[in-house]
């Protein structure tokens, strides 16, 4: 029996389940500015992925490489859940957050409004009432 594709996913698992409180506690201490560090950290890890030989190895930099990449994304989504009251704010950045109305959504696709949030003058404006 062949464990490397197990062992791989197991490893995949562990290392995007570090990512998740590495980015909360970031985004509290120094909130979204150390994105580029993010971005530094992902272009080293996939650089360094491409000339590994050790199929473990470059396996773990490519993971970790990518979900430092998508990191940044998630902190700047993490800074919106804060301010959505969805985690502790950071009293000493108070100044650093805005408030957010409780329809907007973290996807960027929908523009800021929540995909369940109905407004008059769209439903106006498709029924031509």
């Amino acid at each position: 029996m062949y464990f490397t594709g197990i062992s791989i996913a197991i490893m995949t698992f562990l290392t995007i389940g570090i990512w998740h409180p590495i980015v909360i506690k970031t985004e509290y201490h120094w909130g979204t500015r150390p994105w580029c560090v993010y971005l530094a950290i992902g272009i080293v890890c996939l650089t360094a992925a491409l000339f590994t030989e050790n199929v473990y190895l470059s396996s773990f930099l490519g993971v970790f490489g990518a979900s430092a990449l998508w990191g940044i994304g998630e902190l700047f989504s993490q800074k919106k859940r804060v301010e959505k009251g969805w985690f502790p704010m950071n009293p000493q950045r108070r100044h650093e957050y805005q408030k957010i109305d409780k329809n907007e959504t973290l996807c960027p696709m929908h523009h800021g409004r929540s995909i369940y949030a109905i407004d008059d003058d769209e439903d106006t404006a498709d029924t031509g009432r």
